[in-house]
């Protein structure tokens, strides 16, 4: 089973260490509550606007049917107007959930509200972000945000009476539950068992993919390293965006750890000393390697695919 370590590091206060299933520790930082309401309301803004394109098409193309969906009643209104109505309805129900589960889903983890910002969701076991984990995150925003704010619409008119107040009550709840925690996770994380973290759209040296570490060569020692097509198939796509962010970290703890285990895993001993050149050069063909099986048709997204 996957285990995680938590600590704070360097002063930051958000800074933790995350250790992999392959016993690799990976410090990664936990996204500031600012971060994840900014992206909250910049998707929020792309779903409206997306939806009011979708409206103003559908109004373009059948006006004269929604102009009975607004104006007249379920009896007197035609069966094309029905059928477009369960349409919209259907596409309306798709954007509000299929876009956060299509865009986190995704290789990066993240809508385009937080890669604007920066953030993405990652598992707390540090394993693999899995379907229902993303899933039940998303379902439960209805219970922590969409119904309480219903309440909220609905009480300024009176007629909701105590239940406003209530909605009120359930929204600051929720609304409230990241600043109770240090990771600053909502509801649905802790349920599902994931929180957000920090994405810097920091590249890898230049090195990693062109140069010296492509051919193997090491500038320290002069030692090649060549792998062969069987260790480098242990590994997927998962593991090699570990493995970039150890390199880009540069922890010498943690490229010793990073080392130690892909060496065991692929049988070698070239010793100690020279461990960043190890695992530049294994990053590198490790990329080809699986750029080469995308370009074919061939994915590997983990070391179990």
């Amino acid at each position: 089973m996957s285990s995680l370590a938590m600590g704070m590091a360097g002063g930051n206060p958000r800074r933790r260490t995350m250790v992999t299933p392959e016993g690799i520790a990976v410090p990664i930082t936990v996204a500031s509550r600012g971060a994840r309401v900014g992206a909250l309301i910049l998707d929020f803004i792309f779903l409206y606007v997306g939806m009011t394109i979708v409206t103003l098409l559908l109004v373009w193309m059948f006006g004269g049917l929604m102009d009975e969906l607004t104006e007249d009643t379920r009896e007197t209104m035609s069966g094309a107007a029905e059928f477009l109505m369960i349409i919209y309805i259907g596409m309306f129900f798709l954007a509000r959930y299929g876009y956060f589960l299509a865009f986190e889903l995704g290789p990066r983890g993240a809508t385009p509200g937080k890669r604007i910002t920066g953030i993405r969701v990652a598992s707390r076991d540090a394993g693999r972000l899995t379907a229902e984990a993303v899933i039940a995150r998303n379902l439960l925003r209805d219970i922590e945000l969409f119904m309480p704010l219903v309440f909220l619409l609905v009480a300024p008119s009176g007629e909701a009476g105590n239940a406003g107040l209530a909605g009120l009550a359930w929204f600051l709840l929720f609304m409230a539950f990241p600043f109770f925690n240090k990771d600053a996770m909502r509801a649905g994380d802790v349920i599902a068992g994931t929180w957000v973290v920090e994405a810097p759209k920091a590249k890898l040296a230049e090195t990693l993919s062109t140069q010296g570490a492509a051919r193997g060569a090491s500038d320290l020692t002069g030692a090649r390293y060549q792998f062969g097509d069987e260790e480098l198939s242990v590994y997927g796509e998962h593991e090699l965006q570990t493995l970039e962010r150890v390199l880009r970290d540069g922890n010498a703890e943690a490229l010793a750890a990073v080392h130690e285990t892909i060496c065991r895993k692929i049988g070698w001993n070239p010793g100690a000393g020279d461990e960043r050149a190890f695992l530049e050069a294994y990053y590198a063909q490790l990329r080809a390697r699986l750029e080469g099986g995308m370009r074919f048709g061939r994915r590997k997204r983990d070391k179990f695919s």
